[in-house]
């Protein structure tokens, strides 16, 4: 493949770079639920991770690539400093993948090699080379990185890149790492190296930008007019500082303006061939789950997957969608899988019609998820008249997230007034099968609660976020609580979803304690090498 290609290639770094994200932290079971669903949804690369970094990156990389990493899935990709024990152990992690790729990196700004690597530019030029040859010796697909390029010196950029190709890189990352650049800018640095590398044709030529300044997607869009025909991405834009460039937002503003961007790709102005190889209707549901699963809510006015994203208040917009959507809507929302609430099921719905709802949602759980998930269905079922499809995605994300189950609630108990004490009485299941009950008092039913399970569970924490958000409308809606907790300098998070938003609210916090009880008693904590980051 070569620059000439006319498609876009999508590589998600939502497992690595957007992992970084203080209190995204995923386990290993998380990871792969997620990777999954990048599958259905069609990205072309995953990054699973760091392979060097811990014990549990390891793992995770390597049973990704176990499972997701098949002969028509996705390339799986590591992470890897140009280190011989960071590319050794990323190769390691990749062998169960059919296809892997390495993706190797170093610095090449003058102040990162002054200030970080105290290297020259000499050596830097050397070790670039010699990992990049080392990392092809593993295998065909090697990824470079040279880090901080956007403020790297144009010509020792340049020298970088036609020396790492030469050594055998397949890809050719420009990683804006400090967001700093601007979309002309960005596209003219791209412009620059397909006019001064001279074995450039022989690499795809990718691109990875933080959003500090709120212009990542712009910029890689102005990348892509340039010559870059791979993006590296994250769900919902989440990453160390404001995030990265949003993998939902650069592929619908590929396909909504596809007839300005094909002339670019060297296609027909007026070709309806989508530039991605993503499948739309799969973008939604993968937002949501990411959401869940890392406890980062996504905006309301957030590009694309935020919840005002097809809303419309004002009455001269809902006068003109009424008469014709296109007056004021770009994009169908049924294109991101958003469908209309409508209701399928009720309490005396079976089994196989919840399972095959959930197989037209896009679903593929296996016999124990979906027993989990079945047994969620009816008590809701009971409390709810009627189950729409947001309720079943709810459930479904709430019963296959993979926290450590330690600690369970057993009993949640509150009584509370305008004239009365918030008083909670919760009963814990602790990991050695015991229940212990305690209770205790608060500033509200929430507070009380939480209060009573800290007395329990007996782990320090500062609780640094709560939030409610309802899944459908109605009184009877199922309430979803996101939390986050920290202990030290790590943060770790927590969701749930009830009818009860007390209950849900126990559930959360259960969960954060148990990913912060789990991590004190493995006691696996990052290493220094994940402060260095592309």
């Amino acid at each position: 493949m070569t620059n000439k290609t006319d498609r876009i290639i999508i590589f998600d770094t939502t497992l690595r770079d957007g992992e970084q994200c203080p209190g995204a932290t995923l386990n290993i079971d998380e990871k792969l639920v997620i990777a999954k669903q990048l599958a259905r949804l069609g990205v072309d690369v995953i990054e699973a991770g760091f392979a060097f970094a811990s014990p549990g990156d390891f793992e995770a990389v390597k049973k990704i690539s176990q499972i997701v990493g098949t002969e028509n899935g996705p390339v799986i990709c590591s992470l890897a400093r140009a280190i011989k024990a960071d590319i050794e152990a990323a190769a390691e992690a990749l062998k169960p993948a059919v296809n892997a790729r390495i993706h190797t990196f170093i610095s090449t700004s003058d102040i990162h090699l002054e200030y970080q690597l105290r290297k020259s530019r000499a050596e830097v030029l050397a070790i670039a080379q010699e990992m990049v040859a080392y990392a092809k010796s593993f295998m065909t697909d090697v990824e470079f990185s040279p880090m901080d390029a956007a403020r790297s010196d144009p010509e020792f950029l340049y020298q970088v890149l036609e020396g790492a190709i030469a050594a055998g890189a397949t890809t050719v990352n420009i990683p804006d790492t400090v967001g700093y650049t601007t979309p002309s800018e960005f596209g003219a640095i791209i412009k620059g190296i397909i006019e001064n590398v001279p074995n450039i044709d022989q690499a795809i030529i990718s691109v990875h930008g933080h959003n500090d300044l709120g212009l990542a997607v712009a910029n890689f869009l102005e990348a892509v007019k340039n010559g870059a025909r791979q993006l590296e991405c994250t769900i919902n834009g989440i990453g160390e500082r404001a995030g990265n460039a949003s993998l939902e937002e650069l592929v619908m503003a590929l396909h909504v303006r596809r007839q300005y961007f094909n002339p670019f790709l060297g296609r027909p102005a007026d070709s309806q061939e989508s530039l991605t190889n993503i499948d739309t209707r799969q973008i939604y549901k993968t937002s949501r789950l990411v959401s869940n699963l890392t406890g980062m809510l996504v905006q309301p006015n957030k590009a694309i997957v935020g919840a005002n994203a097809f809303a419309h208040e004002s009455g001269i917009h809902q006068d003109g969608v009424l008469k014709n959507r296109l007056t004021y809507e770009i994009m169908d929302a049924q294109l991101i899988g958003l469908t209309d609430n409508q209701i399928v099921l009720g309490k005396h719905s079976g089994r196989n019609a919840f399972r095959t709802r959930l197989k037209e949602l896009g679903f593929e759980l296996s016999d124990t998820e979906l027993n989990k998930a079945f047994v969620r269905f009816k008590e809701v079922a009971d409390k709810k008249k009627e189950i729409s499809d947001w309720d079943l995605e709810a459930i479904v994300n709430d019963e296959i997230q993979q926290a450590p189950d330690l600690f369970r609630v057993e009993l949640v108990q509150v009584s509370c007034g305008s004239n009365a004490r918030p008083t909670a009485t919760v009963t814990l299941r602790t990991p050695q099968g015991e229940e212990l009950t305690d209770a205790a008092i608060g500033t509200g039913p929430v507070d009380a609660v939480y209060k009573a399970i800290n007395r329990v569970v007996n782990v320090p924490n500062e609780l640094i976020e709560f939030s409610v958000q309802s899944v459908t409308a109605g009184i009877d809606a199922i309430g979803e609580v996101t939390i986050r907790l920290r202990y030290e300098s790590r943060v770790f998070s927590g969701h749930a979803a009830n009818t009860d938003i007390i209950v849900a609210s126990a559930q959360a916090y259960v969960n954060a304690l148990n990913r912060l009880y789990s991590a004190l008693q493995t006691q696996e904590k990052p290493e220094e090498v994940s402060a260095q980051k592309v």
